[in-house]
């Protein structure tokens, strides 16, 4: 039975991966591509996790908190390499990626 108690964080992880989804596709249209390479590495990763977060908590996995956690810890260091760039896109992740890193947090408690 799916635990609408999840609702909050299934969303946050979710508009966190699209974030992470927009942030890595404009990374590729700045001028320094080299630069952004942490960046485009850290956007994938997050996106990849926050999906699998939102997968698990809308099939009530016994995993959920534990990935959860981890979700939150990955969106952490998303964010501040996000925020070390001045491109909206990033700035935008950064933003998405602390909130969802902060309602993970609760969730996994």
């Amino acid at each position: 039975m799916y635990n609408h108690s999840n609702e909050q964080c299934i969303q946050a992880c979710l508009e966190c991966m699209e974030a992470c989804n927009v942030c890595y596709d404009a990374c590729f249209n700045e001028e320094d591509l080299k630069m952004m390479a942490d960046c485009i590495r850290m956007d994938r990763e997050c996106a990849d996790i926050c999906e699998f977060a939102a997968k698990l908590m809308q099939s009530n996995s016994p995993f959920a908190k534990q990935i959860c956690q981890l979700c939150a810890e990955i969106c952490e260091a998303c964010g501040n390499e996000c925020k070390k760039h001045k491109s909206d896109h990033c700035l935008k992740c950064a933003e998405a990626c602390f909130r969802c890193a902060e309602v993970c947090r609760k969730m996994a408690s």
